[in-house]
């Protein structure tokens, strides 16, 4: 497969000419990428108008996703989820809807502010996590019945931060007997397309999804895709003008080579060494168990484990496994999460095992006590307004009763407790101080 943007930022860089262009270091290495980090000059493309190697490196990953194309972000998949609201949403109207899982991403949040668009949520199972939302197909259904206007899309995040899967197929099913599109934030899930079968949400009737690439496979931090289903192609006119209403015009050259390297590697025997890591994963799974560990059935290339049972809350089997130089993706009071790929070697794993299998065991720990329900909030309509209001920082304590001005929340997970133009509650309260967010931003003056 060709690689025809990394061929083309490497000629340039070995022809030695002088740069008087952007980026300011001019090729001069001071981290020792700076030679292959270039702006678009002459035969470099442009990445929101492609005619040349960009085009051609986009159509390479078109053709090894399935798709009827797919766009290059070198802004993660914030940018794509963001141009998917912009997509479905234009030409219908003042303030339209989306039907959305709750355990979105902050993303989704701030796209829907930036587009004023409303959100009807879909709760998942009470006590679950917030990472979790498990959205049934009959959920969908009710919801769409029980709602006066249609929404624009249904929205989704599969898999999940803790590596649950939504059932994508079944829920796209629903979504088309409504005539409605459904999108994915499968930011997380890049690789399912190279599983056998495929668990990709292209495959199990998506209409867009975007996946970022940098999370599982080896692409530089910011690489990411928006994926356009076949048969939607009428999106495809609005795609590139709602990527860059949001983009910089200054893309990362060094994140688009790797992006176009990762076609050659993903056409070049990936999906036999990813059925070999899941594997490898599969084993570890099963020793794990073997030790106590409660080990949660997942997407392939997660690892997640609840070790309560073992004495240990999921930031202290964090702050364990760091003291070995291991870190994990993420850790809460519950669940500790590895993420691994097929870049982690065979000894990898056996380390991990090894140091695992050595963690003294104490007194179980009860489980969790605060409700992770989202407090029955069904919509949120006034995110822009609240947003773009003033605003205050209150310590989370004193928080109640406020309206919500930007949803607070770290990386991972950035699912936020309380939307913007919440009411916080109590509840609310509680998951801020469980999560350890010690303040909050509220509207200052109220707009009623």
């Amino acid at each position: 497969m060709t690689t025809p943007i990394l061929d083309f930022v490497r000629r340039y860089a070995e022809a030695d000419g002088i740069r008087f262009h952007m980026p300011g270091h001019k090729g001069v290495s001071f981290l020792g990428c700076e030679s292959l980090d270039i702006t678009e000059v002459a035969g470099a493309d442009v990445l929101y108008a492609p005619e040349g190697i960009i085009a051609e490196s986009e159509a390479n990953a078109t053709a090894l996703f399935g798709s009827a194309h797919t766009f290059y972000s070198a802004e993660g998949s914030t940018l794509c989820i963001k141009a998917m609201l912009a997509i479905v949403s234009a030409g219908k109207g003042d303030r339209p809807w989306i039907l959305a899982a709750r355990n979105a991403h902050k993303s989704l949040i701030y796209g829907a502010a930036m587009l004023d668009l409303r959100i009807r949520w879909l709760d998942g199972e009470e006590g679950a996590h917030l990472c979790r939302c498990d959205v049934t197909p009959d959920d969908v259904a009710a919801a769409l019945s029980s709602m006066e206007e249609k929404p624009c899309a249904v929205y989704l995040t599969s898999p999940d931060y803790l590596g649950n899967l939504a059932d994508v197929a079944g829920i796209s099913a629903v979504c088309r007997k409504w005539g409605i599109p459904l999108l994915v934030d499968n930011a997380h899930g890049a690789y399912l397309k190279f599983l056998e079968p495929s668990l990709h949400p292209l495959d199990q009737g998506a209409a867009m999804c975007c996946d970022s690439a940098h999370k599982t496979l080896p692409v530089l931090t910011g690489g990411a895709y928006l994926h356009v289903a076949k048969g939607q192609e009428p999106y495809l006119s609005g795609a590139r003008g709602a990527l860059s209403l949001f983009a910089s015009t200054s893309p990362s050259y060094l994140i688009l080579q790797s992006l176009d390297a990762c076609n050659r590697y993903l056409s070049e025997g990936y999906a036999r060494r990813l059925s070999l890591c899941c594997q490898r994963i599969e084993m570890l799974r099963r020793a794990l168990s073997e030790l106590g560990f409660s080990v949660n059935q997942t997407e392939p290339l997660k690892l997640t484990v609840s070790p309560r049972s073992l004495g240990y809350t999921g930031d202290g089997l964090a702050a364990y496994l760091r003291e070995k130089r291991i870190e994990c993706e993420f850790s809460d009071s519950d669940a500790l999460v590895l993420m691994i790929t097929p870049e982690n070697g065979q000894e990898d794993l056996d380390r991990l095992l090894s140091v695992l299998s050595a963690l003294p065991k104490q007194a179980p720990l009860p489980q969790g006590d605060v409700c992770l329900r989202f407090c029955g909030k069904r919509t949120s309509e006034n995110i822009r307004r609240a947003m773009l209001a003033p605003r205050k920082t209150i310590s989370a304590r004193d928080a109640e009763g406020c309206i919500c001005a930007t949803p607070t929340v770290s990386c991972p997970p950035a699912i936020p407790i309380a939307v913007s133009g919440d009411v916080i509650t109590k509840e609310d309260i509680d998951l801020f101080l469980r999560y350890g967010i010690e303040n909050v931003d509220v509207v200052e003056i109220s707009y009623d």
